[in-house]
């Protein structure tokens, strides 16, 4: 499968013939395939917004999405795009030059939330979640005026994970970032394909293809920062016992909810014995 180079799209053309690079690619493309399988995520006639940051895990999604595309298993169009935020020293002519290089349809749309963010959070508080949600505000206007259905972002197992127990840790909630989710209006779906993907295949890729990043610390992201510390109590627990977040993450596809104590969500009232059964086991005489 992955002998064949015609056509190849130029973000691959530069990929390393090494054995073990070529078994790291072909892994992301399964493990992408097989979520964007598994949540359904493409339509008749999809129009993607692939939402780039500029870090390790965007490219990396980008990637994947254009071999999937190539390969004929990836039936939608592709637009890149990139929120410049407004925050000091961004390096605005990264992903333009890179997309443009890479023969990418993309846009680049700025919209100063960092001058938002800084005037609303006091000193002192993080700033990720209003960030986030303006982010996500401009991406949903950007996607309806490009007429995508689809806003798809690079989130991955780790994320996922992570924001499990943070929710769990201190908002009191079994939830995570579903791998598909429609928005509260009902018009668009946020899909993360890399749902399957550890953080450290991104990494490990993004460094082989020499990717141009962009680092996530240009608004003063602070450190103590609770998904920081939820990211060092995992890494305790993988380096004790290799292999622990994929357990973790199987127990996300795995749920119980008869074992769980929602009572929205399994009706515990309703559960009563059989008596009839009940009688008949009575009934019948010790052995």
């Amino acid at each position: 499968m992955f002998d064949e180079t015609d056509g190849l799209p130029p973000i691959l053309r530069d990929a390393p013939d090494t054995t073990e690079f070529r078994k790291l690619r072909k892994r992301l493309v399964r493990e992408v395939r097989d979520a964007i399988e598994t949540y359904g995520m493409v339509a008749p006639g999809a129009r993607w917004l692939v939402c780039l940051s500029g870090g390790k895990d965007s490219y990396t999604l980008l990637a994947v999405l254009l071999e999937l595309k190539w390969r004929g298993l990836l039936p939608v169009d592709l637009l890149a795009c990139n929120l410049d935020q407004g925050q000091p020293d961004f390096p605005a002519t990264v992903l333009p030059g890179f997309l443009t290089r890479m023969q990418v349809p993309h846009r680049i749309e700025y919209a100063d939330t960092y001058s938002i963010v800084m005037d609303k959070i006091p000193a002192g508080r993080t700033f990720c979640s209003l960030c986030s949600r303006l982010r996500r505000g401009n991406l949903y206007r950007i996607a309806r005026e490009e007429g995508c259905s689809a806003v798809v972002l690079g989130h991955h197992r780790d994320d996922i994970l992570e924001t499990f127990f943070m929710n769990l840790f201190h908002g009191g909630r079994l939830a995570t970032m579903p791998p598909k989710l429609l928005n509260d209006e009902g018009d668009l779906v946020v899909c993360r394909p890399l749902a399957f993907v550890a953080e450290a295949d991104c990494d490990r890729f993004a460094k082989a293809m020499n990717f141009p990043i962009i680092p996530c610390d240009l608004c003063g992201s602070q450190d103590g920062l609770q998904r920081q510390q939820v990211k060092q109590i995992l890494d305790g627990w993988e380096a004790r016992s290799p292999g622990r977040r994929q357990v973790m993450f199987r127990a996300l596809m795995n749920i119980r909810p008869s074992h769980l104590l929602d009572p929205t969500l399994f009706d515990f009232a309703g559960l009563v014995p059989d008596l009839v059964k009940f009688a008949e086991n009575s009934s019948r005489p010790d052995p």
